[in-house]
């Protein structure tokens, strides 16, 4: 496994389980970027700023958890791309105020480029429409 898979895998995880910036900050620059067209996201341009509304999202969807459908290397392009759905229930605080009970199961994909073997830029692959209807907030 090359050394960019492997920071790819623990960035991930750490911040898919809503774990933020102080455990993410290890596998990226300190001002690595991030870029969305999600309107849900379109105020974050910063990677440590997307890790902290993950945490967030994980408030108010206390059991979510990520099921990864694919994980792929670009040696060539110093890019690691990791598709995956996020699972749960909306039944934490949220901009709606009262939980919903809502389901959601959203695909996404992250684009992890990378610059000296760690992360400088996250794009994020996302339907954000889709997500809040499912959860009641549209």
């Amino acid at each position: 496994m090359s050394n960019i898979t492997q920071t790819a895998e623990l960035f991930f995880d750490a911040c898919e389980t809503g774990k933020g910036w102080d455990a993410c900050k290890a596998y990226c620059h300190p001002n690595a970027t991030f870029s969305a067209q999600a309107g849900a996201l379109s105020d974050i341009g910063d990677v440590e700023s997307y890790t902290a509304w993950m945490q967030w999202l994980l408030t108010a969807v206390p059991d979510g958890h990520y099921e990864l459908k694919s994980f792929s290397t670009d040696e060539k392009r110093n890019c690691v791309t990791a598709f995956g759905v996020l699972h749960g229930t909306q039944t934490g605080p949220s901009v709606s105020g009262e939980p919903t009970g809502n389901v959601i199961a959203a695909d996404y994909v992250y684009a992890m480029q990378f610059e000296g073997g760690l992360i400088s830029h996250v794009t994020k692959i996302w339907n954000d429409s889709v997500s809040l209807q499912q959860l009641g907030w549209a």
